[in-house]
């Protein structure tokens, strides 16, 4: 069997897909499979159940995020400008 050491699980694609294609569908993919810290448990078991929807296997604790990440880049501003507000207060 080939080896697949540039697109890993990209390689079910084929040559069709093109190499560039395959890498950034491995951009994405990867971290949208792996495990993530809870906010309320604190443990590594939140998965990705749809496209925004996390759960804790743990806890059973179910948020919104991002589609394929637990929190976005715009949810981390927020909640950065929100605790500066909270110091100066």
């Amino acid at each position: 069997m080939a080896r697949t050491k540039k697109v890993k699980q990209a390689a079910k694609f084929r040559a069709s897909a093109g190499l560039s294609v395959r890498r950034k569908w491995l951009e994405i993919d990867i971290p949208q499979r792996q495990k993530y810290v809870c906010k309320k448990c604190g443990k590594k078991s939140v998965k990705r159940t749809g496209s925004g929807i996390w759960e804790c296997r743990s806890c059973g604790y179910k948020f919104a995020g991002g589609c394929y990440l637990p929190s976005t880049i715009s949810a981390k501003i927020i909640e950065k400008e929100k605790t500066e507000t909270a110091v100066e207060q």
